[in-house]
């Protein structure tokens, strides 16, 4: 992963020397409230429902043993003893003291970590693929880019301050696991006919209060003009995004308002302006900042592993655990693994001070000492020999990281919500909860399959509940907290929005219908069917007509 040259740490050294004076100043009354708040969220520290809450920056996903250790520690020293992973790849502490928070960032500091434009209206944390660089589907490995990408737009002057937040995702493989459609750009990289790296730009995705996928703005980009190109995106934005609406800031709505060939027909213009300048990257600079990521050490071993195959010919928990948290490698005789956060009746997302510190050491006995976040609110071990995933399972599993269930019904996506959240309408995490408990049989979610549950406690959607296969959104009702249910939502090269089935559910009700919908799905799916396949094939009717049908019977009941 990226290690920090002499600049990058004066840089983060210097902004925990800066913040620690605007807090002190904030304390002693010289700074208002009104004048603290944009310094704090410069710094990733949002006043939440019931205290503070810092974000901590984890650039594209990928962590060092060591940081991860401090962010455990940091959790068990200033916080609860938990922090909550999120579906941008970044570390959440939900209860933090305000005066603390400068000794946070100086203690992040010391493992090259920050906080920096984790919030505010600026180019947020860029995200890629959890499996970046060991995915066997990966044409170019998107992580030295997204560093690139990471330095151009750290205090980027001209666009600290932004209509809305901005957020770019890059990705290099067959198979878009960045989700790269629901992001304001959205870079694929390929390889063109001559076998040169070129990318696909995407633009005006985001979900929120306008679900919108991206418009692909240029099918064929040189690799080279990746910044200039995306300066010129965001300049056009700048110069028009609504700021008297934040509602209508987003670029999402520019681009939907201008239609996407006028809004190409300025960014064109712009860029004619911009792509010879210095941003345009050069194989030098690009060379120079892959050099900071550490090539792993590979042992040149065979594809298969007679002890691995017979651990899971002779143990099907073991078995089981490898089906669904086990992952292809580039690398032969090489896994990844996917370490579960969403164990049955626990927040999603959450992890302890000591499983934090259980999945470093892992990660330094397994897999190089790096590992990765997923948007999904998981934790990857990116490199882990075949011979190793018995003895890795057993560990796992007694430090509560190995439920089986990633890619079932309760690998749930899910934001912190109203137990936490100010802009919350509706809880989040009790639904979550209540649905992995009636979903408990592991037996019944394998027979179930691949399902994505997504849960968002307001129209923000930081649970991405329009691209779950079932998607619910907390709403408010006459003050009361009710979830409205979308299904047919999908990520990836086939990306969809999910439709609203009907009116929205007490929050009693939500695993009731969840089970509903799963059972229209058994009655109607073919054998080879997953259940976002059922739902495009038949349509929203018959899982309406079942679940309201049903629930109107229990009315009737009572």
């Amino acid at each position: 992963m990226y290690k920090y040259d002499a600049i990058d740490q004066q840089i983060v050294n210097e902004r925990v020397a800066q913040y620690r004076d605007q807090t002190n100043r904030y304390l002693s009354g010289e700074l208002s409230e009104d004048e603290f708040r944009p310094l704090r969220l410069q710094n990733g520290l949002y006043i939440q429902r019931q205290a503070p809450m810092l974000r901590i920056a984890v650039p594209y996903g990928m962590l060092s043993s060591k940081q991860l250790r401090k962010l455990g520690e940091i959790a068990k020293k200033y916080d609860k003893g938990y922090g909550h992973f999120s579906t941008r790849q970044n570390l959440q502490l939900n209860w933090p003291k305000l005066e603390d928070v400068p000794e946070i960032l100086a203690e992040l500091a010391t493992v090259e970590m920050h906080a920096i434009q984790t919030s505010g209206n600026c180019i947020r944390n860029i995200t890629t693929d959890q499996f970046a660089g060991v995915a066997p589907d990966e044409v170019i490995d998107p992580r030295a880019m997204a560093e690139v990408m990471r330095q151009w737009s750290t205090f980027h002057p001209e666009f600290a301050l932004l209509p809305r937040k901005f957020k770019i995702a890059v990705s290099g493989t067959e198979q878009d696991r960045a989700i790269v459609q629901a992001h304001d750009i959205g870079m694929e990289f390929f390889k063109d006919t001559n076998n040169q790296t070129a990318i696909k730009v995407w633009v005006g995705g985001g979900l929120g209060r306008t679900p919108i996928l991206g418009t692909v703005i240029r099918e064929h980009l040189d690799w080279q003009h990746a910044l200039t190109y995306c300066e010129a995106i965001i300049r056009v934005y700048n110069i028009h995004g609504r700021r008297d609406n934040a509602y209508k800031a987003r670029i999402k709505i520019l681009v939907k308002a201008l239609g996407i060939e006028e809004f190409k027909k300025q960014v064109e213009a712009e860029w004619l302006h911009l792509k010879s300048n210095p941003n345009t990257i050069t194989e030098t600079e690009l060379a120079r900042v892959a050099k900071h990521f550490d090539a792993m050490p590979y042992e040149n071993l065979p594809a298969h592993d007679p002890s691995f195959d017979s651990a899971v010919a002779s143990n099907p928990a073991f078995a089981a655990w490898v089906k669904r948290c086990v992952h292809p490698h580039k690398q032969s005789g090489y896994r990844a693994v996917t370490l579960s956060l969403k164990p049955h009746g626990h927040a999603p997302g959450d992890a302890s001070s000591e499983q934090m510190q259980s999945v470093a050491d892992l990660s330094d006995s397994y897999s190089f000492g790096e590992l990765r976040v997923s948007h999904e609110q998981n934790l990857i071990l990116a490199d882990v020999k075949l011979s190793d995933l018995f003895q890795l399972w057993e560990k796992a599993r007694t430090a509560g990281l190995a439920t089986p269930n990633i890619g079932l019904l309760t690998d749930i996506i899910c934001c912190p919500g109203g137990d936490f959240c100010s802009l919350a309408n509706a809880k989040s995490i009790p639904i979550a909860e209540a649905i992995q408990m009636r979903f408990d049989n592991l037996d019944y979610l394998h027979d179930i399959g691949d399902l994505e549950l997504n849960i968002s406690g307001c129209m923000n959607a930081c649970g991405h509940h329009h691209i779950g296969h079932i998607g619910i959104l907390g709403v408010d009702k006459d003050g009361s907290e009710w979830y409205q249910v979308t299904i047919g939502g999908k990520q990836g090269n086939d990306a969809s929005i999910g439709s609203v089935i009907g009116p929205s559910f007490s929050a009693e009700e939500m695993p009731g219908v969840v089970q509903r919908l799963i059972e229209v799905y058994i009655q109607e799916r073919t054998p080879e069917e997953r259940f976002i396949d059922t739902v495009r094939r038949i349509g929203v009717p018959p899982f309406k007509t079942h679940v309201y049908a049903s629930k109107a019977q229990e009315i009737s009941n009572v």
